[in-house]
């Protein structure tokens, strides 16, 4: 009897795997300066004070019980405080919902928000996580380009004029990733106004707006309008493998979600959320420890800015790094950075090819460094192996 093979579902046509996470798994060689992960580090992970809080946890054994779907109550009021300082608003524990990291509510978001053929705009490059998403839930994806007050939003509205009508327009509004800019006060006042007008959602994607290094970042796009959809994480600040996320959204907005997160993994941790609860809750002490995250980041971005000005000169432009975890650097000779890149691995330095988030441009001349996981002379020597692998 011949056998004959199921078939899967149709949404994964079209789909494919991060070419970061891909590529990541041909540069773990200990004697490969990675600067391509967008890993925060573990060094400064606060190990010690994350133990504490769990020791005080699990003096209670019903932190080993489900949890609510939309998140430990505890943890919910804390982020509701939080974000209310935030968004200079009261925000109601009805409005905050906590998932699996932030990119579980931006999954989520996918199904309560899209359907199959809907209009997404996207920032162009873009956040691969986002794309991922987008293209699982069968979304119709138009990207606007960034400058360096981020999203184009008058390129934005240009599109609106024509007739376009987004379900979602989605910005990574704080040190962009991959592109490092973080939008303008003026642009997220117009974004949030055309949101309002056409009556659009925002995902406003924010896991590292925390992460400033000389001034604080602007007010949120959700600041301005009730149509802004907040994404939030303690990842970059405090520790992934609590995968601790958040959104602040719409009451209904936050209903829909929870009912396909039930079906999903029915509840988050009640263990990680409490330990994340306490350390967030602890505002002294939190503030320290995101002021020392910072200052370090802040010494190693400058160092990895400087490094490629010094060693390439006009060669390459690149962001000056105000905050978040990566650079981005693009060649204005006509270097190929995806084509380089085996070269470079071979020299012992590894980085993503800007192709990897390109949605219309090519970005054929840039790459994404993050500089987060390495001190100041290692950072310059990458930049040095950089030059050596294009015969400099």
């Amino acid at each position: 009897m011949s056998l004959t093979t199921p078939t899967l579902s149709r949404r994964l046509d079209g789909l494919q795997s991060s070419a970061i996470r891909d590529l990541l798994k041909l540069t773990e060689r200990p004697e490969v300066i990675g600067l391509a992960g967008g890993l925060p580090d573990e060094q400064l992970m606060p190990r010690d004070r994350i133990a504490l809080a769990a020791e005080s946890a699990l003096t209670d054994r019903s932190r080993l019980q489900y949890t609510q779907s939309a998140g430990w109550g505890p943890l919910r009021e804390v982020l509701a405080t939080r974000e209310s300082a935030r968004l200079g608003r009261s925000v109601p524990i009805e409005e905050v919902f906590v998932t699996h990291g932030s990119q579980q509510a931006l999954s989520l978001l996918g199904e309560v928000l899209l359907d199959p053929g809907a209009l997404v705009v996207v920032e162009d490059p873009a956040y691969v996580g986002a794309l991922q998403v987008f293209r699982a839930a069968g979304a119709r994806i138009v990207a606007v380009p960034l400058d360096e007050e981020g999203m184009r939003v008058d390129v934005l509205g240009e599109l609106l004029e024509r007739g376009e009508r987004p379900a979602v327009v989605h910005t990574v509004s704080n040190f962009h990733n991959p592109r490092g800019v973080t939008m303008s006060t003026r642009r997220r006042g117009e974004l949030a106004g055309l949101a309002d007008r056409y009556g659009f959602w925002v995902i406003e994607d924010d896991p590292y707006g925390e992460l400033w290094f000389d001034r604080p970042s602007p007010e949120p796009v959700a600041t301005y309008s009730p149509n802004v959809i907040r994404l939030s994480s303690a990842s970059k600040i405090l520790a992934p493998a609590l995968r601790a996320g958040w959104m602040v959204a719409p009451a209904a907005v936050c209903r829909g979600v929870e009912l396909l997160k039930q079906g999903a993994d029915l509840c988050g941790s009640a263990l990680t959320q409490q330990i994340t609860a306490e350390l967030l809750a602890d505002s002294d002490w939190l503030a320290a420890h995101v002021n020392t995250v910072r200052s370090s980041y802040g010494e190693r971005a400058k160092a990895l800015v400087g490094a490629l000005r010094e060693r390439f000169g006009d060669r390459v432009v690149s962001t000056d790094a105000a905050g978040g975890m990566f650079v981005w650097a693009a060649f204005t000779d006509g270097t190929d950075t995806a084509e380089l890149l085996s070269r470079a691995v071979d020299h012992g330095v590894a980085y993503v090819p800007g192709s990897a988030f390109a949605v219309d441009s090519d970005y054929r001349g840039a790459m994404r460094l993050c500089f987060t996981t390495f001190d100041a002379p290692v950072l310059r020597e990458a930049v040095d192996r950089l030059a050596r692998a294009l015969g400099d």
